[in-house]
C-alpha cells in the first residue's frame, strides 16, 4: 500500500469515527434536551397549579374579609337601631298612665323583693309611687314575705323604677338598669349571630 492510499486510508477511519462520535454527540443532546423539555414543562405544570392554588386562597381570604366586613357593618346597624328603640322604650315607660306604671312598678317589687322589710328608694321627680302605693304593694307581700316595705325619705337620680334598700344591701330595680340589662343581652345575641354565621 502506498502512502497516499495509507493516510487517505487513516483519513477515512477518522472522518468515520468523527462522524460516529458527532452522532453520538447529537443523540446525547438530543436526550438531553427531551428531558429538560419535559423537566420544563413538569416545572410549568407545577407553577401553574401553585399561582391557581395561591389565587383561589388568596379569593377566599378576600371573599372571607368582605363577608366578615359586611356582617360587622349589618351588626353596628343592629345595634344602632337597637339604641334607637331602646331610648323610645325608656321614654315610653317612663311616659306610661299612672295605673299602667304602678302596675309596673308593683310587678318589679314583687320580683325583686327579699324579705319584705326593704325601704323603697324613687326618683327624685317621682309623684305616683308613695306612701299608700307602698302600703299596697305590703298588702300583696302578705302571706309570702313580711309585709313592711317602707318608702326611704331618701330619692335619687334614677328615672323610673326603684332601688330597694336593706341595711348596705342595694337591688337597682330601676328602667334604665333594667333596660341596660336588656340592650347588653341583645348585643351579645347579636355578635352571637355575627360570629356564628361568618
Amino acid at each position: 500500500m502506498e502512502a497516499e492510499q495509507v493516510i487517505e486510508k487513516i483519513l477515512g477511519d477518522a472522518n468515520a469515527e468523527a462522524e460516529k462520535i458527532q452522532q453520538q454527540a447529537r443523540e446525547k443532546v438530543a436526550a438531553e434536551q427531551s428531558t429538560f423539555d419535559k423537566q420544563l414543562d413538569d416545572y410549568a405544570k407545577q407553577t401553574q397549579t401553585l399561582a391557581e392554588k395561591a389565587a383561589k386562597d388568596e379569593k377566599s381570604h378576600v371573599l372571607a374579609a368582605a363577608r366578615m366586613e359586611i356582617a360587622k357593618d349589618y351588626l353596628a346597624e343592629k345595634i344602632a337601631i337597637l339604641d334607637e328603640v331602646f331610648e323610645k322604650a325608656a321614654h315610653q315607660l317612663q311616659n306610661l298612665p299612672d295605673d299602667e306604671y304602678r302596675a309596673l312598678v308593683t310587678h318589679l317589687i314583687l320580683e325583686a323583693v327579699e324579705t319584705g322589710d326593704e325601704e323603697v328608694i324613687v326618683d327624685r321627680q317621682e309623684s305616683r309611687i308613695d306612701a299608700a302605693f307602698i302600703e299596697h304593694v305590703n298588702d300583696k307581700l302578705a302571706g309570702s314575705h313580711q309585709s313592711n316595705l317602707r318608702l326611704s325619705g331618701e330619692k335619687q337620680d334614677i328615672g323610673g323604677g326603684f332601688i330597694l334598700r336593706r341595711g348596705k344591701i342595694k337591688t337597682n330595680v330601676s328602667i334604665d338598669v333594667l333596660l341596660d340589662q336588656a340592650h347588653k343581652e341583645l348585643e351579645i345575641e347579636l355578635a352571637r349571630e355575627l360570629f356564628s354565621d361568618s
